[in-house]
């Protein structure tokens, strides 16, 4: 079993380019089924967080390729996911 500060301990890095998206802030979790359904990765920070934050990235669970004892690899595509989701059924 795994708890939530054991996911927020490792980096998240995408393997289709290898760059570090930094560290799990948060989970959604479906309330019905129980299930984690993404993993949010906090933006950078502007002028030490007075101005707001980049956007959040989400990583759809189904996007986990692997997960070891420091990394988390996924697979995470630039473009919005909508897009991807058209290119993927192509």
């Amino acid at each position: 079993m795994a708890k939530i500060s054991d996911f927020q301990a490792k980096e998240v890095v995408n393997v289709e380019n290898g760059k570090r998206l930094g560290h799990i802030g948060d989970l959604d979790v479906n309330l019905t089924s129980g299930k984690i359904e993404s993993l949010i990765i906090p933006g950078a920070g502007k002028m030490m967080g007075l101005l707001g934050r980049d956007n959040d990235v989400t990583i759809p669970w189904r996007n986990i390729v692997r997960i070891g004892a420091d990394v988390i690899l996924v697979r995470f595509y630039e473009s919005s996911s909508d897009d991807y989701e058209q290119n993927k059924d192509s």
